[in-house]
């Protein structure tokens, strides 16, 4: 539905560049325009454009550079600081701010450091660089034979090697991976949401291994420019590192061209502070409404969640998972200490209280391992002759394999409650209670991954408990009374229940695939949307700048003015048929992502399941 809608959108600026040349201004509203104008008017305009020239001309310093270079040599510093690497993007709405601080840039310390990005890049520079790359890569993979393409590709490359500032156009937020640069400086902060979010998406992606700052240039002394700001910070939350929060209030907009339009309609038609106060006003109570309107059809959905319920449930969570480590920590110590004092006997020796063990022997089960003293501890490494002893030190990681490995035969253990410290809820009931319970590991084999640990417990009244039970027990010390070999049928019952513990996970699995591809789905359709959406609005601003440069060309004086007019008019045909492409290569690449989802999906669904028996024993409790 998403391809054909594009393509029936397409089909509409699919007009051949001889008719849009035919377009004319009809001479009856020029000879209007003619006899309705006052020649003392005219004059008296042309003087105060005149002065505004000379006023511009007469700056010799532009605050704004200044600023940039304050907060470029700071934000390198931090880079330094962190660890990251000291490149900045610096995003410009024109090229001819973009020439203005490749200028400065290099007479103000970063000379030979600069490069930068747009939709042409048809400069000398660029030209150098994509000469040298295209020798480079000569009859490899990576040169796609489209000269826009391949220089866009040399120019990142060269930004990735010996480069430190990319100043880039809007057309560097597009289709190009930064993720080893993090500073990102929008010096002209463009009033479309979802075209920052873009900008800052070129850097804070996957394989980006630092927190990307963002530099935002506003003019504090400008009343629109403040509640530009305000409504894009606060409204959007575009920068406040919350994630999630963006995509979500972004995705209740209808478009964010439209926002932009209204930006656009206030700083055309407001000239007081009391009417940008209202029309701003005006603007955030209707996105008041349409974000909370969107937003209530969508509260179930992943990220509405993330945002009000689940963040706080994170830090329940958190102190619970510290919990759960030291308590991890308590099993892995009590299974080195049996592991060890099985292998070595009198060869080593526990303390308890501070963690440590002393190890006389170079050799365990014939395999060499370091002499002397180790101590529990998560970081790796050796401290005043005492080795750390860690999950991932090659002692513990032989201990954990030999373990693993071995093979436990079903046996009755005696867990001793009466003695044990502190009170188990779960457990207590059941003291002079016995029962069978059975450990197994399912494996899950698909995208990805997945292990889950199944336990089946059956108390001695034939009643299925919680499987927390079992996890509960194995706190509570206990020894090992004899073996048994377990009846068929409290086998069976237990093995039923493994099987709808099974069923559960699987389906649980498969409603969480269902709502990744739903999930998924929806921002690639909302994505299109808005692209096909911009597009459209960057056409119909070419048109409209065809229209007006071809009627100028018409009231030229000279030929050499007419020849200039036309020039300009093939230049903006140009781009005007460059986003006509780009529009096909959205459906393009909806298309391929559609793709690419469904084969997700379908290696999701492709799963290979195993189940292997852990353990089985015969619990009883005193």
């Amino acid at each position: 539905e998403i391809a054909s809608s594009l393509e029936n959108d397409f089909e509409t600026f699919d007009e051949t560049s001889e008719e849009w040349n035919e377009e004319t201004e009809p001479d009856s509203v020029i000879d209007k325009t003619s006899e309705s104008t006052d020649d003392d008017a005219i004059t008296q305009e042309i003087q105060e454009l005149l002065s505004y020239s000379e006023l511009a001309s007469s700056i010799q310093n532009n605050a704004k550079g200044d600023e940039l270079l304050i907060a470029l040599n700071n934000g390198i510093e931090k880079l330094k600081e962190i660890g990251a690497n000291q490149k900045a993007v610096i995003f410009t709405e024109s090229r001819r701010t973009q020439d203005y601080l490749f200028d400065l840039l290099n007479r103000k310390g970063y000379s030979g450091r600069v490069l930068t990005i747009n939709g042409t890049n048809s400069d000398s520079r660029s030209a150098a660089i994509y000469r040298e790359w295209a020798e480079k890569h000569h009859g490899e993979s990576n040169v796609s034979g489209n000269k826009i393409v391949d220089i866009r590709a040399a120019i990142i490359e060269r930004f990735r090697g010996d480069k430190d500032v990319l100043i880039a156009t809007e057309a560097a937020a597009e289709g190009v991976n930064l993720q080893f640069c993090s500073l990102v400086v929008n010096y002209d902060l463009p009033w479309n949401p979802q075209r920052i979010e873009q900008r800052i998406g070129r850097c804070h992606r996957y394989g980006q291994k630092h927190d990307v700052v963002v530099v935002n240039f506003i003019n504090r002394q400008n009343a629109a420019d403040q509640r530009v700001f305000q409504l894009l910070s606060e409204k959007f939350q575009l920068f406040e590192g919350v994630f999630g929060s963006s995509d979500e209030v972004l995705g209740a907009l209808e478009s964010g061209v439209d926002f932009e339009r209204r930006i656009v309609e206030i700083y055309q038609t407001c000239r007081t502070q009391d009417q940008i106060e209202k029309a701003f006003n005006q603007l955030q109570l209707d996105l008041d409404e349409q974000i909370s309107a969107r937003m209530a059809n969508t509260r179930n959905s992943l990220l509405e969640h993330f945002d009000d319920e689940v963040h706080q449930r994170l830090k329940v969570n958190l102190d619970e998972s510290e919990k759960s480590l030291s308590q991890f920590e308590r099993v892995f110590w009590n299974l080195t200490k049996i592991e060890l004092q099985e292998s070595l006997g009198k060869n080593v020796h526990f303390d308890d209280k501070n963690y440590e063990f002393f190890i006389e022997t170079n050799q365990i089960d014939g395999k060499v391992i370091e002499k002397g003293s180790y101590q529990f501890a998560r970081s790796i490494g050796e401290n005043g002759g005492v080795y750390a002893y860690t999950l991932n030190s090659p002692l513990a990681e032989y201990l954990l394999e030999k373990s693993r490995s071995r093979e436990l035969q079903s046996a009755e253990i005696v867990f001793d409650y009466t003695n044990t410290t502190g009170k188990v809820g779960l457990i207590e009931p059941y003291v002079g209670r016995s029962g069978w319970l059975i450990f197994s590991l399912l494996r899950i084999n698909s995208l990805e991954e997945e292990d889950r640990i199944l336990c089946a417990v059956l108390d001695d009244s034939d009643n299925i408990l919680h499987a927390d039970f079992g996890e509960k027990l194995f706190q509570i010390d206990g020894s090992v009374s004899s073996c048994f070999e377990i009846d068929d049928r409290i086998k069976e019952t237990l093995h039923s229940e493994l099987l709808r513990q099974e069923n559960t996970i699987k389906l649980e699995i498969s409603e969480r695939n269902n709502n990744f591809f739903d999930e998924e789905l929806e921002k690639l359709e909302r994505w299109a949307e808005d692209r096909k959406q911009a597009l459209e609005f960057e056409l119909k601003e070419l048109d409209l700048q065809i229209k007006n440069t071809k009627r100028e060309s018409k009231l030229a004086a000279d030929l050499q003015s007419k020849l200039d007019w036309q020039k300009e008019i093939k230049m903006l045909e140009k781009r005007r048929k460059q986003k006509r492409s780009d529009l096909f290569e959205a459906q393009d690449k909806v298309e391929a992502d559609k793709d690419e989802l469904l084969e997700n999906i379908e290696a999701r669904l492709d799963q290979e399941i195993s189940i292997e028996k852990m353990f089985c024993i015969n619990w009883r409790i005193t």
